[in-house]
């Protein structure tokens, strides 16, 4: 009877150290706003399900235009990430009216590191959406 506690204890401990392994870090792309100097203010939300903090998170972005042409390239740091929350980080898209903007393209994660260990290659566990009518693809 105790061997068999021992072996359903330690199953559920392992089921729950493979559902924080399999978590995703969605990134939201929630809204657009204008801005009066004639910026793109762009509204993201970090929901970290992955079971680590992330203290380094830096993403490459290219934003392309209504003609599918990459306007511009901006890096972001999100940084911190914490574990189980959705964190909100607002950036400005310069010189850019969110109108003129057709795609987001998350094309690099330059620094992914959970706390206390080492960097991450942080695409497999990424999931995109996007509320606005710019698609957020990788």
């Amino acid at each position: 009877m105790r061997l068999s506690k021992a072996v359903l204890c330690a199953a559920t401990i392992c089921a729950g150290s493979a559902l924080a392994e399999d978590g995703k870090l969605t990134i939201e792309l929630n809204k657009f706003e204008n801005t009066d100097t004639g910026h793109c203010r762009a509204f993201f939300l970090f929901r970290n399900e992955t079971g680590k903090s992330f203290e380094e998170f830096e993403m490459s972005l290219a934003i392309l235009n209504t003609s599918g042409v990459i306007d511009r390239l901006l890096t972001i740091d999100a940084a911190p990430l914490p574990v189980a929350r959705t964190t909100l980080k607002l950036f400005e898209i310069p010189s850019t009216e969110c109108t003129a903007i057709s795609e987001v393209l998350l094309h690099a994660i330059d620094a992914c590191r959970p706390q206390n260990e080492e960097p991450l290659d942080c695409f497999p566990i990424i999931a995109l959406v996007s509320h606005t009518p710019a698609a957020l693809v990788k």
